[in-house]
């Protein structure tokens, strides 16, 4: 972890240092600071580098601020609520001789031999939220490829990530983070779309955005919505 101070204030960071030609800037919903630069950049040109954009890092931190991260660990209890697609479920445990994870006018129903092992149950949920994402996705993709006259179709991974909802590689492929299960089909749509985007404008600037607009306009509301999520719903 680094620092560096701006006015009274002093700030921590990230720094990941790798063979890129150009700086970048992210900020979680959990506040975390991360900076990726090309290799054998001084410290001195990331702080100058932060200081260019101290008055967007501020609006970020504010602006997550406003939320309190909900830090209840989930119990996998029978009533507990769990998000899929944007709708809540009611989890229900039933002892069973067969495992399985069905959904049923919502309840998110959970048959396993030990009901009362949380862990069982949280790995079933796991990778019963793994299996339906890699599904959603992959359909969601297809759809949203069709506002995109690409001559080729992006491969798809999944897999749950910290500090991001999806990336797009310089070979092609699409990477989702599985906890976009949990939200709703628009703001799954509009991280796709904004990681297909990159496929032409491997970076944030000004044509990346108006490109983005274009393809998924307004599409701030969504990813608003989708950082409360983190929040108020997780």
């Amino acid at each position: 972890m680094k620092k560096f101070t701006y006015g009274n204030k002093e700030y921590t960071y990230n720094l990941e240092q790798k063979k890129r030609k150009t700086f970048a800037l992210t900020i979680t919903p959990s506040m975390e600071i991360s900076v990726k630069t090309p290799l054998g950049i001084d410290i001195a040109d990331v702080e100058h580098f932060l200081i260019k954009k101290i008055f967007w890092i501020d609006k970020q931190l504010n602006f997550f601020s406003q939320f309190k991260q909900v830090t209840r660990k989930k119990e996998y209890i029978s009533g507990e609520g769990f998000l899929y697609l944007g709708r809540r479920y009611m989890l229900v445990l039933e002892k069973s001789k067969d495992a399985d994870v069905t959904l049923v006018r919502g309840k998110l129903i959970v048959a396993t031999p030990a009901p009362k092992n949380q862990k069982r149950v949280e790995a079933m949920l796991d990778e019963w939220f793994k299996s339906r994402a890699k599904e959603v996705f992959a359909e969601r993709l297809s759809t949203v490829l069709e506002e995109f006259d690409y001559d080729f179709k992006p491969a798809l991974a999944v897999r749950k990530m910290r500090r991001r909802w999806g990336s797009y590689s310089s070979r092609g492929k699409v990477l989702l983070n599985t906890m976009l299960i949990h939200a709703t089909k628009r703001q799954i749509d509009y991280v796709i779309t904004h990681e297909l985007c990159h496929a032409v404008h491997n970076n944030h600037s000004k044509d990346f955005y108006d490109l983005l607009e274009q393809k998924f306009p307004k599409w701030q509301l969504e990813k608003e919505k989708l950082e409360k999520l983190i929040f108020n719903d997780l």
